[in-house]
């Protein structure tokens, strides 16, 4: 067990469970996460491993006795029967039967209807009038002659959700946190590893949590297959729920006028469309309108009758294009159905997930470490929603006036939700809040830059705060740095849309000519790289500067680990690619020893050693036993000296083992981490009058 989860059982203990379990006693139990999580909180709530191995068996036990498969459904029902009364696991859903006043319950798997359920139980729980609850509950089996009547009878019905908990003593606890502990806390509560992932990736992944604690917040998330985009809806909490998008309407979600029976939005916090794109969707006209008030106005209409709501709403769905062919031939909307292709109903969206940002989910991203019990979250973040955050910024920062009341909206709902789930205690330093307010702003600019595209009426607004000082810093989202000629397609020339030097390398992507084939003017200049940026590649970064030079002395404390000296060879390749066939190249490494190892190191140096001779580099490294090399640079004999902050480790993970991803083979399709790289002409050589463009 690490530092973090040893922290987190001292501070929640009973609270938290290890996430590795759900998938060990899944099994072949069709079941939310939540619904194993609250089992497993009941016996497994503990960092004492035998404890946990017997919690374990118990689950096990519990879910191969009391869970209802459908094709043991007979069995279970048998079992009823022959005993007088059994506990069973399933998923329950009632309704009023008008002609005889009574409710009744339908159990999904168990496949039995018609069950008497008392009022009282329906007051306590009106969520199971709609769509159903899983609960954990008594049958008892009672036959009789009446052809009405049902022999099954419902004996105690317990929604399988927490029951109570301590909200001040979670704001308490999350005080012994620093923030990146917290947000490495909050990441492994919902499944993933958090050293798989960038500081921004795990803001994204943390927005997912925002329309559980934020009322009335409309989101969207846009991307490639296979990101997760609908789990957290479906598995995590008890208080959302997932729709297909193409079963939506008017009496499901909002009422039904002739039985007066209100919808989904009456009775869930959170309300997701999943498979909510598709071009050819057929979508109800009347349906679209109404959500548009509902998402604007948070009320909607029963005949005469207006009624308001909290549930949040999520629209998630696939695109089939990548990002810079949508932004060349159309806008990061272009796979709704046409009746949601609406600006009005687009202007109501709070906060755009860029989900071509998030990885594709692989078996090594699930966390085995500690985190919340997800239904204990999950009530955590039901009673932030009575809690506003949203003016928390505002003791050093003041939005631009050309933002939008909508806008601000928005970006407000978004920074307060966000600072819900990380600070529900304050104690935000001044930094920390900005970050959030710049990726607040960034979301609802996301949106509002595509509604630039599809509606000309919509003039061009400048995304921009203030510090105290009055200092203006202008926010931009990622596919602006990286595809700059594509985005600004619309904007006219001159204003305040056009961006100047930045560091986007947008021509890496798009260029096919060979590196010889342009000249760049090279100059000084510092460069600044956001986390998930794409397009970026040692040729298209380091070569024109190491082109011409005869010996290049790289120092790099951390060319140990197998991914390490992968970046490396790639830069022999640079190096190798921007010389002439006739040139040699010396190439000197200064770097440390693995502690553990270093016979491993240097044979792998030898190997890049053999292979670079052969192509006209003289490869040499030296190990530094001083301990004293922190800074990371690249000096040329030819009058340059480039200063990295990450060094040559300016690549988020990607799977290095499968041949068949562009990632592994072209660096300019791998997300970036967060990095800055200084040009410095170096002052010895200009000294010399060796230096030269």
């Amino acid at each position: 067990m690490n530092e973090l989860d040893q922290k987190i059982n001292t501070h929640f203990p009973g609270l938290v469970v290890r996430k590795d379990l759900v998938k060990t006693v899944k099994g072949n139990a069709i079941v939310p996460s939540y619904v194993l999580e609250y089992l497993l909180g009941q016996y497994c709530a503990t960092s004492d491993e035998a404890s946990i191995q017997t919690g374990i068996e118990t689950v096990k036990e519990i879910l191969r006795k009391h869970y209802v498969h459908r094709n043991e459904a007979g069995l279970v029902r048998s079992n009823i029967k022959e005993k007088g009364r059994y506990k069973v696991i399933d998923k329950i859903s009632v309704a009023l039967n008008d002609k005889t006043d009574a409710y009744e319950a339908t159990f999904s798997n168990l496949g039995i209807k018609k069950v008497l359920v008392d009022s009282g139980t329906v007051k306590s729980h009106p969520k199971l009038l709609v769509s159903g609850v899983w609960c954990i509950a008594d049958i008892e089996y009672e036959f009789t002659e009446d052809k009405n009547a049902c022999p099954w009878i419902l004996s105690t019905l317990k929604p399988i959700q927490l029951s109570h908990f301590d909200f001040d003593g979670y704001v308490e606890a999350r005080k012994q946190f620093t923030t990146d502990e917290w947000i490495d806390l909050l990441i492994q509560s919902i499944g993933f590893n958090p050293e798989m992932f960038g500081r921004r990736s795990k803001l994204t992944q943390l927005i997912r949590l925002i329309p559980f604690c934020e009322r009335n917040y409309n989101l969207i998330e846009l991307g490639p297959k296979g990101t997760g985009k609908s789990h957290i809806y479906s598995e995590f909490s008890p208080h959302g729920i997932l729709i297909s998008g193409g079963e939506v309407t008017v009496p499901k979600l909002f009422v039904n006028n002739s039985t007066g029976k209100i919808g989904l939005v009456g009775f869930w916090d959170v309300v997701a469309f999943d498979e909510f794109a598709g071009k050819k969707k057929q979508v109800n006209k009347a349906l679209v309108d109404i959500m548009k008030n509902y998402m604007a106005n948070k009320s909607f209409s029963r005949g005469v009758e207006t009624l308001g709501a909290e549930a949040s709403m999520v629209f998630v769905g696939n695109t089939q294009h990548t990002v810079p062919y949508m932004l060349k031939h159309s806008d990061l909307f272009d796979e709704l159905p046409d009746k949601f292709y609406d600006s009005a109903f687009l202007d109501r969206i709070h906060f755009y997930i860029p989900g071509w940002e998030v990885e594709i989910i692989r078996g090594e991203m699930f966390s085995n470490g500690y985190g919340f019990v997800v239904d204990y979250l999950a009530e955590i973040l039901r009673s932030l929603r009575n809690h506003d955050y949203s003016d928390r910024y505002q003791e050093y920062f003041s939005l631009s006036s050309d933002i939008s009341t909508r806008d601000r909206d928005g970006i407000n709902k978004t920074f307060s939700g966000l600072m819900k789930i990380l600070f529900p205690h304050g104690g935000a330093s001044k930094e920390e809040i900005e970050e959030l307010l710049r990726f607040a702003i960034e979301g609802r600019k996301r949106v509002k830059d595509q509604l630039m595209r599809i509606d000309s009426t919509y003039g061009d607004v400048r995304f921009s705060y203030f510090d105290l000082t009055g200092k203006t810093k202008l926010v931009t989202t990622l596919e602006e740095e990286e595809y700059p000629h594509y985005y600004h397609k619309t904007i006219a020339e001159g204003e305040d849309g056009e961006i100047g030097e930045t560091g986007s390398v947008p021509s890496a992507l798009a260029s096919t000519e060979s590196p010889a084939s342009a000249e760049p003017v090279l100059k000084e200049k510092h460069l600044t790289f956001q986390e998930n940026q794409k397009g970026i590649s040692y040729d298209t970064l380091l070569g024109s500067y190491l082109k011409g030079a005869t010996k290049i002395t790289v120092t790099d404390p951390y060319i140990r680990l197998f991914y390490q000296m992968r970046n490396f060879m790639e830069f022999l390749e640079t190096v190798v690619k921007h010389k002439a066939q006739e040139d040699e190249v010396a190439v000197h490494l200064v770097t440390t020893e693995d502690e553990f190892k270093g016979e491993q190191q240097k044979e792998n140096f030898e190997k890049m050693k053999e292979s670079a001779s052969a192509v006209g580099v003289d490869f040499t490294w030296e190990f530094d036993g001083t301990g004293t090399i922190h800074a990371r640079h690249i000096v040329t004999d030819h009058g340059w000296k480039i200063s990295l902050d990450r060094g040559l480790d300016i690549f988020q993970h990607y799977e290095m083992n499968d041949a068949f991803t562009f990632a592994n083979r072209l660096q300019q399709y791998r997300p970036c981490k967060a990095f800055e790289v200084t040009f410095i002409r170096h002052k010895q050589k200009e000294q010399e009058g060796d230096s030269h463009e």
